[in-house]
């Protein structure tokens, strides 16, 4: 039977907690960790510092073109670790994924772990398992083993060229000018093949470079997850429902003067105050499928936050769910974040498939933890490499939102910008 042992850390121990937390989850073949890197998220939605589920009591089984079927026979008051893939969305909508896969991966994956560790911000421990206060102990007395970063065996390939990119930007844009969509999010996919190095390293590597809100280690056997998401897809927290859409990026300025001048011109884009607008449109529509009429506001709009390297566009919406709405009907409902489709979501969706020359796999989907209270937080997979240790391939994608007054090149641009962390790790 599980049993809880709590105890606290002072500020100065967290950063060594939550590192000896993270090699603990990468001893296991199942481990989850999210890590919110001290950063507050938007509106100051914070939960946890950090929180892993480790260990495997049960894996899901979860069948594709069922997993939301799936998860509503899930009753028991467990907690789940895992993800929902980005083709989860042909359960809701009649649509089809046949782009070229380069990293096989499940299209989700859920597990009731073993172990759970929270760490809350003011230092809090709670660990939940058959003997949370030996885990205690092997946590303080770990010694957290020397291990280097991935090394590529030859370099990072883009499956699509500049040239091809900016073509189909212009293809975007005329179904934009026809009135099939207003808004398409178009993305491409880097890959590459790894000699050496650690999966964890490598995390711990991208976390320094771009520490992120929403970040995210998956170990599920073979296939990990290394994640630097800035953006929440999703959290319910009582009957409350909120999403935090991202469009909007810029650049940090190299002096505090070009910094402040950066945030400014995001702040007064017609263009990029659109693109948000858009989205937060959709998302408002998604929320209200799910919530009591009348419920659904934005808290922020438009709101600005700095990142080590860029400034992003966040506003925050919000619901009360009706009390008939379940956990998993909420995140169906909303699924998948129209800030990684477009809008109308589903033409954007059928456009993307014609467009885009892989299938987005994790990519575009959601990793996150349901709690037995059935509260759960999901962020968005972005910034985010997929990597499978048994053939040694690995995957990150980049996008971005297309709209009527989009320039290519600016788009390509921000594209590189999005996939600059990631490359700086894997060909440093």
């Amino acid at each position: 039977m599980n049993t809880v042992y709590t105890t606290s850390v002072s500020e100065s121990q967290l950063a060594a907690i939550k590192l000896q937390v993270l090699h603990f989850a990468n001893r296991s073949n199942f481990g989850a960790v999210y890590v919110s890197n001290g950063l507050p998220a938007a509106c100051d939605y914070k939960t946890y510092e950090l929180v892993a589920g480790v260990g495997c009591r049960q894996k899901l089984s979860l069948p594709a073109g069922q997993v939301f079927a799936s998860l509503q026979s899930f009753a028991a008051s467990e907690w789940l670790f895992g993800y929902l893939g980005y083709d989860c969305k042909n359960e809701i909508e009649n649509l089809v994924s046949q782009n070229e896969v380069r990293v096989a991966t499940d299209e989700a994956v859920f597990f009731i772990p073993e172990t759970v560790i929270e760490v809350f911000p003011n230092g809090q421990v709670c660990i939940t398992g058959l003997n949370p206060q030996l885990i205690w102990e092997q946590l303080q007395s770990m010694v957290p083993p020397v291990a280097s970063s991935f090394r590529m065996d030859g370099s990072v390939n883009a499956v699509m060229s500049k040239e091809d990119y900016l073509a189909k930007v212009a293809r975007v844009l005329h179904h934009i000018e026809a009135g099939d969509v207003y808004e398409l999010n178009l993305c491409q996919e880097f890959y590459g093949l790894v000699k050496e190095g650690d999966p964890l390293a490598t995390f711990l590597k991208l976390n320094e470079v771009s520490p992120m809100p929403f970040a995210a280690f998956l170990k599920l056997e073979n296939t990990y997850l290394l994640g630097a998401s800035p953006e929440r897809f999703l959290s319910k927290t009582g009957n409350k429902l909120v999403s935090q859409p991202i469009k909007g990026t810029t650049r940090r300025g190299k002096t505090l003067h070009e910094d402040m001048d950066k945030k400014a011109k995001l702040l007064a884009s017609e263009k990029e105050r659109a693109e948000n607008l858009m989205i937060v449109d959709l998302v408002r529509n998604d929320l209200s499928r799910s919530c009591r009429p009348g419920s659904v506001r934005v808290e922020e709009l438009f709101g600005v936050y700095s990142f080590q390297r860029v400034f992003q566009m966040i506003s925050t919406v919000s619901g009360e769910m009706e009390e008939e709405t379940t956990w998993w009907q909420a995140i169906k409902n909303a699924f998948p974040m129209g800030s990684m489709t477009g809008a109308p979501k589903v033409m954007a969706m059928k456009l993307i498939e014609q467009l885009e020359l892989s299938k987005r796999g994790i990519y575009s989907g959601a990793v996150g933890y349901l709690t037995p209270e059935k509260d759960f937080d999901f962020n968005v997979v972005i910034r985010s490499v997929v990597y499978r240790a048994d053939t040694k391939k690995l995957s990150f994608q980049v996008g971005g939102a297309i709209t009527w007054d989009s320039v290519a090149e600016a788009e390509y641009e921000e594209c590189m910008l999005k996939a600059q962390a990631i490359r700086q790790v894997l060909e440093a």
